[in-house]
């Protein structure tokens, strides 16, 4: 999975909400029915979406379905993200990596090798645009985010 896919599937709140469920163990539809208070058929929506970015798996126990986490497409974008080295929000410095067989340092994390073809040269370096500053990019996701155009739900009525 392409790690824009995984951003794609994440931008949504409802499917954020129901990776955030999820991280307690594994749970049924009903079970996310609930806590998620949207319909049954929204719900197996964007499990359907999740499912097929790789982000959630399915088990079948007699009539029910159960939903787990499955981080490696989320552990691809945190790989990513830590290139930017920003500190949690809590002002705590974000942990060190340890120094991984392909020869990266603790300052700069190992990048699986489905992003490393993508972002990372064949020395191991990050290219350019992993060196600007957070801002920036922040400003030109922004850009990006604005000249998209609204999407709007559509009322039923």
């Amino acid at each position: 999975m392409v790690i824009d896919d995984v951003f794609a599937v994440i931008a949504e709140s409802t499917r954020r909400g129901i990776l955030t469920s999820l991280r307690t163990g594994d749970k049924a539809v009903g079970e996310l029915v609930e806590e998620m208070g949207v319909s049954q058929p929204t719900v197996s929506k964007h499990l359907k979406v999740l499912r097929d970015a790789g982000l959630v798996s399915m088990r079948a126990e007699g009539q029910k379905r159960y939903y787990a986490l499955e981080p490696g497409p989320l552990a691809t974008v945190a790989t990513w993200l830590a290139w930017f080295d920003v500190a949690p929000s809590g002002g705590a410095a974000a942990p060190a990596a340890p120094a991984s067989s392909n020869g990266a340092s603790a300052e700069q994390p190992a990048v699986p090798t489905a992003v490393a073809a993508d972002y990372v040269s064949a020395d191991g370096h990050a290219p350019q645009p992993f060196q600007r500053s957070v801002g920036r990019a922040a400003g030109r996701a922004a850009d990006l985010f604005s000249s998209l155009p609204k999407l709007r739900r559509r009322k039923d009525g």
